[in-house]
């Protein structure tokens, strides 16, 4: 058998050599083990030391070898001398919490140790998530452990204090003349909403909604519609039939915690439950919600308005209204869910993931038709997990081009990254006399 001649190295420092990683190559751990080397008569360098000594080496190496088997580097093993009452070394703590990004929430319980953060469940007394989290609230307790956070404020990158930051933002805000924008993600907290309007009734101005996945489409449509801009509350778990055109209501779309478990609730069959619902899916890309369709249909981003349109005039026959003047299209599974949402109005279910107008006001007249408002969708609850208005951020990325905005704060947002105009804006922040971000 060839000798193994292939050398691995752990890490950058090893594989340059680094001086600092080859003088501290041999030691296992960064820090001198907390006891004394004394010399006697049975030799140089014997270790002789008290009882104490002894217990504070075993507390050390237990100590030293959990951590090392977590892969967290050692710094010092000190002992609690003023135990805080609420805290039991090996034994966590829970407490209840809100998970906020923007229009994305979540009633959650933060599992701590010894003050420290290591897991997210949800809180299964609320009666919106229902004891369920998603993926993203569940890592958001890494966000906790980031190095790279902000932790003092800066002045064009440069570090700050406070008294500073609060006399030249006054100052800059005073002498805009009112020209100041507020630019956030839709707010669902009233008290934050509170304070941003406090703000822009002191210096004037507005305030920006906008959402990096916006709902304005349904909102515009509902106001149509309705004569308000709003998004309903949906309740799958009344549901027998489901239509969604590209909506991925269990990953993305809306509330997709809340919507998961009312979907669950459906798709068991039990000793009282003899039937499941039927779930019919149209949509471009594979999404979870698609996966979990009884029926899946792949089509073109081009083809969903007039799909949309095709489902409407299928039912618009056989309610005996007027139908779209468009050709239908030909998909697979559509007359069947036509069917099956005729045999289930009231019971029943058409959404759509579109930011387009026309289609949303065309899946209103579905739902309408069917019957559907009143029972799995309430009109007189709206939600406010998307309140973002592309009109408005269109008009205030013009006006800071234009030179007409001399402030602007973005609060907890970034739409130079995520906003489809995101180039053009950095391009205006250039001219603006105070530009004010609040991020990690």
């Amino acid at each position: 058998m060839k000798d193994n001649k292939k050398q691995y190295w752990k890490g950058i420092e090893q594989l340059s050599n680094d001086p600092g990683f080859v003088k501290n190559a041999d030691k296992e751990f960064p820090d001198y083990l907390p006891i004394k080397e004394s010399r006697s008569n049975k030799g140089e360098g014997d270790l002789a030391g008290s009882r104490r000594d002894f217990l504070k080496l075993m507390g050390f190496g237990v100590a030293a070898a959990s951590l090392a088997a977590c892969e967290a580097p050692i710094r010092k093993a000190i002992p609690y001398l003023n135990k805080p009452v609420e805290i039991d070394p090996g034994i966590a703590n829970y407490y209840a919490s809100t998970y906020i990004n923007g229009g994305d929430y979540a009633s959650v319980v933060v599992k701590t140790r010894e003050g420290r953060p290591i897991k997210i469940e949800g809180n299964k007394l609320s009666k919106i998530s229902q004891g369920g989290v998603s993926a993203q609230v569940e890592a958001s307790v890494l966000n906790l452990y980031d190095n790279e956070r902000l932790r003092d404020p800066q002045i064009n990158g440069e570090k700050a204090d406070w008294a500073t930051v609060d006399q030249e933002v006054s100052a800059k805000l005073r002498a805009a003349g009112g020209q100041v924008r507020i630019v956030s993600n839709t707010v669902i907290s009233p008290s934050t909403q509170a304070t941003i309007d406090a703000l822009i009734e002191r210096f004037g101005g507005s305030h920006v909604s906008y959402d990096p996945y916006s709902a304005y489409g349904m909102l515009e449509a509902n106001n149509r519609s309705f004569g308000n801009a709003f998004i309903p509350s949906y309740d799958f778990s009344k549901a027998n039939t489901i239509v969604s055109f590209g909506a991925d209501f269990l990953g993305t779309w809306l509330s997709p915690i809340e919507f998961t478990k009312q979907y669950s609730k459906t798709r068991k069959i039990g000793k009282n439950k003899k039937e499941m619902s039927r779930h019919f899916q149209y949509e471009s890309n594979l999404s979870l919600t698609g996966a979990n369709a009884d029926y899946r249909t792949a089509i073109k981003p081009s083809q969903e308005g007039l799909a949309v349109a095709s489902l409407y005039n299928l039912l618009a026959a056989r309610g005996g209204r007027s139908r779209i003047n468009t050709e239908n299209l030909e998909l697979a599974h559509l007359e069947k869910a036509a069917d099956e949402l005729w045999a289930q109005r009231g019971r029943s279910i058409v959404v759509s993931g579109s930011n387009d107008v026309a289609v949303q006001t065309v899946v209103n007249a579905i739902n309408d038709l069917l019957g559907n408002y009143g029972n799995t969708i309430d009109n007189n609850t709206p939600v406010n997990y998307r309140k973002g208005n592309d009109a408005e951020m269109n008009r205030f990325i013009a006006d800071a081009t234009s030179g007409n905005v001399r402030a602007v704060i973005f609060y907890n947002a970034n739409p130079v990254y995520d906003h489809p105009r995101g180039a053009e804006l950095a391009e205006a922040l250039q001219n603006i006399a105070l530009t004010v971000s609040t991020a990690d």
